[in-house]
């Protein structure tokens, strides 16, 4: 269920308490998840609108890792990944408060909801550059997935 004054999904933040994995297929293929949107301020181009996410080791905010826009639908999606690499992680979340958490302060904070099908759609369009995804990075019960792997469930 969503909350139009927060966006999120119950059924995916129990199943990521949980740890389930079928249970984590099933939100995403019956509720929505919450997508971070590529935000450009003003002025900006797209390679400057934010700073990426590490790549797990131990990498702050901000510290030079690239941000990049996965195209594919009217809007952008935020996808993170490591210098040197064309290949981007797909970080996705059962909130927008969960999304927050991993970039507290990020001025642009905007987030899309997509059902299976849009993240379907996504998948698909973009699976040649993805290498990961991660459910509620900064936690408490993070998960990840091989594209291939959520592709799969999600069909």
């Amino acid at each position: 269920m969503t909350d139009a004054a927060s966006p999120r999904s119950e059924a995916l933040e129990l199943a990521l308490a949980s740890q389930d994995v079928a249970a984590v297929a099933f939100a995403l293929r019956h509720d929505v998840v919450v997508v971070p949107k590529l935000v450009v301020p003003p002025g900006a181009g797209a390679a400057d609108a934010g700073a990426g996410a590490g790549d797990g080791a131990g990498a702050a905010l901000g510290d030079g890792d690239s941000s990049d826009p996965v195209f594919g639908a009217a809007e952008q999606v935020r996808v993170f990944g490591r210098e040197n690499t064309d290949k981007r992680i797909l970080l996705l979340f059962s909130s927008k408060e969960a999304y927050a958490a991993m970039v507290p302060d990020d001025p642009h904070l905007e987030v899309m909801l997509y059902d299976s099908d849009a993240l379907r759609a996504f998948m698909e369009v973009h699976l040649d550059v993805l290498e990961q995804v991660f459910f509620d990075i900064a936690g408490p019960h993070t998960m990840a997935a091989a594209p291939e792997d959520l592709l799969k469930a999600l069909k």
